[in-house]
């Protein structure tokens, strides 16, 4: 292909599109070095990729090769979906403020710019949703060019798009996410992990506003540059690859719903844990 290489992979749930999508841009990814090597590091792995997740509450929803644990996973969910870090995005008009440049929540969920009010775009998504179905307008946007293009640390998630289709069965609610840029081995999983919830709970809203059951369908993540960095790789290779080698996929994956009680029994935890960080 002349220039980057764009991929495309399936799977029936989430563990087994990711587990996919690595193997896909191992194997086909073009060389790129980035702006955070090390003078000894190789070139990441790099492609533009495109994975589709047919059922994403599908089960075995959790891949056990993601970093961190599952309450590392209860605490992302909680922080795309429920805001809880909300209130250590910094002030942009204080230069001496160094906390984080923004969460997913708070631009999804509260979009501010110049002389406009917040603006919950899930919300506004939803009710168009419910009013309108087919449109092709439910969407919520993250990047803010006023600041974003200036800033250390930009946004990779860009955009949530909805629509909700019925051919002939149940009305059913499929999303589309793009990133612009997406650390394959070590977010993607918890990436596509909150948002498929967060695809839920839209489905959820738009059920109450319409009181008809929205189905939750096919979830498709987009990512303009899908990378494994080339630090990543003496890991990558010896622990993903080599559980390939050794594991079957049940042996490489675990069902969410064996784990959500002792992920939702992590919730004080992990509010403790946000409050010791605003100190």
């Amino acid at each position: 292909m002349n220039g980057i290489p764009v991929l495309h992979v399936t799977g029936e749930c989430i563990a087994r599109a990711w587990e996919n999508s690595l193997i896909e841009l191992h194997a086909k990814g073009c060389n790129v070095k980035t702006q955070y090597d090390k003078p000894d590091d190789p070139p990441s792995k790099d492609a533009t990729m495109i994975i589709v997740i047919e059922d994403p509450l599908q089960e075995p929803m959790i891949h056990k090769d993601f970093p961190g644990g599952p309450e590392d996973l209860q605490e992302y969910m909680m922080e795309v979906c429920e805001g809880i870090k909300d209130h250590l995005v910094r002030d942009p008009a204080n230069p001496d403020d160094t906390r984080w440049e923004y969460t997913y929540h708070q631009r999804l969920f509260r979009y501010e710019a110049p002389s406009l009010k917040p603006v919950d775009q899930i919300e506004l998504l939803c009710r168009k949703l419910a009013e309108a179905p087919h449109t092709r307008r439910a969407q919520a946007i993250t990047w803010k060019v006023w600041e974003d293009n200036d800033c250390y640390d930009p946004a990779c998630l860009q955009s949530v798009w909805c629509r909700v289709t019925e051919d002939g069965g149940a009305p059913t609610l499929s999303m589309n996410v793009r990133f612009r840029s997406n650390d394959a081995y070590k977010a993607a999983f918890m990436n596509m992990f909150a948002l498929a919830n967060l695809q839920k709970r839209i489905a959820a809203r738009i059920s109450e506003l319409t009181a008809r059951e929205i189905h939750v369908g096919r979830y498709c993540h987009m990512a303009d540059s899908y990378h494994i960095y080339g630090s990543y790789f003496r890991e990558f290779e010896g622990r993903f690859r080599g559980a390939l080698a050794k594991r079957t996929f049940e042996q490489r994956t675990m069902r969410y719903e064996d784990l959500r009680d002792m992920m939702e029994e992590a919730r004080p935890a992990i509010m403790a844990k946000v409050k010791s960080m605003e100190r």
